[in-house]
């Protein structure tokens, strides 16, 4: 049962230590198909979905996972992001590009490539539009207060829990 835990409670096992990730793992394979759609606010124009076999809970405490951002015109962003609860701040590690256009509807990794983001730096995800997805997964099922949500499955049926609006 502790072995369970360990991942949720590594954020706060740090306190008063210098915190440091662990290694990033590479972009995961992806579908479209059977995202987890989220609602980042009311005003936004854009349509965002989790892959929900992409979310995982590190050791160090970060949730990483992937995100689709998909505009009414159908242009698609697709971004492998870690966000921690305890100091409310996210990154984002990759992003996806398409190798060829018009994509299929669902669509897979094996549509583009990854690019790596290079050496982004974590940053509150209040701080800048980019990081309001990050913000809104935490708020709809990743986080419980300063702590991730429990373990993956839990954090996905807390999100499943909290349909977009639209």
């Amino acid at each position: 049962m502790l072995a369970a835990l360990a991942p949720a409670q590594a954020q706060f096992l740090t306190e008063g230590e210098q915190w440091q990730e662990e290694s990033v793992p590479p972009a995961p394979p992806f579908s479209t198909q059977g995202l987890v759609p989220f609602e980042v606010g009311v005003d936004s124009p854009l349509r965002f979905g989790l892959v929900p076999d992409t979310l995982q809970l590190g050791a160090d405490g970060v949730i990483r996972y992937v995100v689709v951002a998909q505009s009414t015109s159908g242009a698609v962003n697709v971004m492998h992001e870690g966000l921690r609860c305890r100091t409310q701040e996210m990154r984002t590690y990759a992003r996806w590009s398409p190798t060829q256009l018009p994509l299929p509807a669902p669509f897979a990794s094996e549509a583009g490539q990854w690019r790596s983001a290079g050496e982004t730096r974590w940053q509150g995800w209040r701080d800048h539009a980019a990081g309001r997805p990050a913000w809104a997964l935490a708020r709809a099922g990743l986080c419980d207060g300063a702590a991730p949500n429990g373990r993956p499955a839990q954090m996905l049926q807390a999100l499943r829990q909290n349909p977009p609006l639209r």
